[in-house]
């Protein structure tokens, strides 16, 4: 046996040295082509025939945008399998496949298409939601208000759950940031509800679908991205959003509080004890009014038109650092942590958005949005048909790449398609108008974006709460977990494609549209 252990570890330490050097080959490979090419830009005529020893630029001109479409996506999807990070994989594959197409003179296409993204003041909204929700968030006031909920309702079959559904959705509100809500809810509520014995794919499940609610309900950091690339109003998306996001949160409460009705074992009740009552309950709402009151003000400000999404962020900000001054949580070290995580998420974000730009931009200058339009018409299914294509591909998409990533990639490519388009409704309901189609399918977007979250293998709500799982909850169960209430957010899917009112009404109650 021991023998047979040193052969197998001798075969892997020449496989390992052998794609070490490989690796080594690759790198001196690409480097040398880099320097070469580098001269060439520096010191030859980019429209004359001379060059150092080669020149690629140029070389895939007379490729067919559907090679050109394989070889891009191909490529894409090579690299971030391998690990690579998106931020840079998107953006440098972007000018890699300009050079290759156009040459040096082509690549003058990369600041016209980063330099309107920077001028675009929408896109400044996105930090200070941010430090907005990491203040909120490291002040503490997160564990305080699931301890109001999680006492309002312990007294529920399956109220542990449902107050975990119902924090995580006032969560929303407040942050409009997912990792921070399933994480924060993963080391709050889940120890609570393991040790009443809840059924461990309840608890599971309830922190995930809970924590996702902040890709869909104001103010949602997706949504902002989605409104600037659409060239859609921040706050009718948002307005949009409002209603299927209490629908949802409201079909995740209904079902675990049925099903610990139905088997109590499921979703024990706390017991009598530790209950608190109407008076000591009233006394726990006081904690809530300052950050709800800040909800309600950022989120009211901008419904009612009186500050665009920009200032209503800043005055969320502020608001943060006041509430928590208030309760006694606000100092230099919280400031410095939340800005720290402000500047590291903005940077991230900031860096898909303009290499996706860069990427998708070019793909488009070449015909492809010409070349996929033509090849999902030339399909001859219904315009719902073309939807629910568009929807599948999405939650493929959502189980492998960043959210980000995803909208950058798509919907400029989508949202031409849809436009043209005419849905007239389902089962002898209303249709939508074409004025907003774009609105519709944003929110019908958000709300796929939440069912990626939560798609098994990659999900990364998934991974997300396994990081805070105690050792024994295996990554089996995690994904079990998270099928039943990902078959209910595809029921919320179709219920907002069936009744499109449940997206356009209150824009148009109060924008007038449609």
């Amino acid at each position: 046996m021991s023998n047979f252990a040193a052969e197998n570890t001798a075969s892997q330490s020449v496989w390992d040295r052998l794609w070490h050097y490989v690796m080594l080959l690759a790198i001196a490979t690409v480097t040398f082509i880099v320097v070469v090419e580098l001269i060439n830009i520096l010191f030859y005529d980019p429209y004359g025939d001379k060059h150092f020893l080669f020149t690629l630029g140029g070389s895939l001109g007379d490729v067919g945008i559907g090679k050109l479409t394989f070889l891009m996506f191909g490529s894409l999807a090579l690299l971030l399998m391998m690990g690579l990070p998106m931020a840079f994989v998107v953006g440098g594959l972007g000018v890699v496949f300009i050079y290759l197409v156009g040459g040096q003179t082509m690549l003058n296409i990369i600041p016209t298409r980063i330099f309107p993204l920077m001028t675009n003041p929408n896109l400044a909204a996105i930090p200070l939601f941010i430090f907005m929700a990491s203040m909120l968030e490291r002040a503490g006031l997160i564990e305080e208000m699931f301890d109001v909920v999680y006492k309002w309702m312990g007294g529920l079959r399956g109220g542990l759950a449902a107050a975990t559904i119902l924090a995580s959705t006032i969560l929303a509100a407040m942050v409009g940031v997912i990792g921070a809500a399933v994480v924060t809810m993963g080391i709050i509520a889940l120890p609570a509800m393991l040790k009443r014995k809840y059924d461990h794919k309840i608890a599971l499940g309830s922190i995930m679908a809970g924590g996702t609610l902040g890709i869909l309900i104001p103010p949602s950091i997706l949504a902002i991205l989605y409104a600037v690339v659409a060239q859609q109003s921040v706050g009718q998306l948002y307005l949009g959003s409002v209603l299927p996001g209490l629908l949802l949160s409201g079909m995740y409460i209904s079902y675990v509080v049925i099903r610990a009705w139905i088997n109590p074992a499921m979703g024990p009740s706390l017991p009598k004890e530790e209950r608190v009552n109407w008076a000591q309950k009233l006394r726990l709402l006081l904690n809530l009014i300052a950050p709800i009151f800040l909800v309600f003000l950022v989120l009211g400000l901008l419904f009612g038109g009186i500050a665009t999404p920009v200032e209503a962020a800043g005055i969320g900000s502020f608001g943060a650092i006041i509430v928590a001054a208030m309760h006694k949580r606000f100092n230099l070290k919280i400031l410095r942590e939340a800005s720290v995580t402000t500047a590291r998420a903005s940077a991230m974000v900031l860096w898909i958005i303009f290499g996706a730009s860069i990427f998708v931009g070019f793909f488009i200058l070449q015909g492809g949005q010409t070349f996929i339009t033509e090849s999902i018409l030339g399909t001859g299914l219904h315009p719902y048909g073309i939807l629910f294509l568009m929807m599948v591909i999405l939650i493929f998409l959502g189980m492998f790449l960043d959210w980000v990533g995803i909208l950058l990639l798509t919907v400029p490519i989508f949202v031409p398609i849809i436009q043209s388009l005419h849905f007239q409704g389902l089962f002898g309901l209303p249709g939508v108008p074409g004025s907003e189609v774009v609105l519709w399918f944003g929110v019908l977007y958000l709300v796929n974006m939440q069912m990626s979250f939560l798609s098994p293998p990659f999900g990364y709500a998934l991974f997300y709460l396994r990081g805070v799982c105690p050792p024994e909850i295996s990554m089996a169960t995690i994904f079990k977990s998270s099928l039943v209430f990902l078959a209910i957010q595809f029921i919320g899917l179709l219920l907002c494609i069936a009744v499109p009112d449940i997206i356009t009404w209150l824009p148009r109650l109060a924008y007038g549209h449609g």
